[in-house]
Order: C-alpha cells, then structure tokens, then sequence
C-alpha cells in the first residue's frame, strides 16, 4: 500500500496554485491591473505545475512531485528577481515595458493611443509590502515545500 502523502501533497499544491492563478487572473481581468512581461512569464510555473501536481496527486508518482518542487522553487527565485527589479535593488531586462500591451485589429492609431505599456519596475499593488511577484514568491516557496514534504516515505 501507498502512502497518502504524496497524492494529498499533490492535491493542495494543486489548489494552493490553483486559486494563486484564480488570484491574479481577477485582478487582471475583473479589477483591472494589467500584468507586465515579467508576471505573465511568472505565470508559467503555474501552468505547468497545476497539471504535474493533479498527476502526481492521482499517480502518487513521488518523482513527479519533485518536479512541482523544482518547478515552483525555480518560479520564487525568478518572483524574488521581479520584486527586486521592483524595489530598484537591481535593473530588469531592457525589454521590461512591452508587457501587457496588446493591440488588436480595427483603428490602430486609435488602438495605440489606447494602450498602456505596464513596465517591470513598478509595482501596481502591494499588500504587507508585497507586489503581486513578493505574493508569487511566497506562494511558490509554500507549493515547493509541499511538494517537497510530500516525497517523505
């Protein structure tokens, strides 16, 4: 018989990252603030980790477990790099104000004086200090963990 650990690890990384993208996808969509390039790449570890974890979780696979872990510790070093970039500790990349801007057809004249240009050095929010990447950082950090605590035999 198996050990549960690894399929409950699974399942609330699952949730946790589940509902940290539900999160910033209200803000996005429903509250309004747009996301620059370095959050939308942020969100990429929750893409693939969200699945790697239900499998891991229906599986019990305790390899695939350590691939969330990796996963999502590689996402809150690169959250600690976007909120240092916001806290002027460092310079971001050079391409770090083409984020969100998106134009779409019709009027595109119209469209570009319309768009907003979200750069990576600002925050748009902050709650305890945190921005949106300091949040995603200690979400990963927490979904690693678990992740990694799961594998114990």
């Amino acid at each position: 018989m198996t050990s549960p650990l690894p399929r409950m690890s699974g399942l609330l990384v699952a949730a946790i990252a589940t509902g940290a993208l539900g999160a910033a996808l209200y803000f996005q969509h429903v509250l309004g603030y747009q996301p620059c390039q370095l959050c939308l790449w942020q969100r990429w570890a929750y893409y693939a980790g969200v699945p790697l974890a239900l499998v891991a979780a229906m599986t019990g696979s305790r390899a695939l477990l350590w691939l969330v872990a990796l996963v999502f510790a590689a996402n809150a070093v690169f959250g600690v790099y976007h909120a240092g970039i916001e806290w002027d500790f460092w310079a971001g990349p050079s391409s770090c104000g083409a984020g969100a801007a998106t134009v779409g057809g019709g009027n595109l004249l119209e469209d570009l004086k319309n768009t907003r240009i979200v750069p990576c050095d600002e925050a748009t929010w902050r709650m305890f200090g945190l921005s949106f990447a300091g949040w995603s950082a200690v979400v990963c950090t927490a979904c690693a963990a678990i992740a990694a605590f799961g594998t114990r035999r």
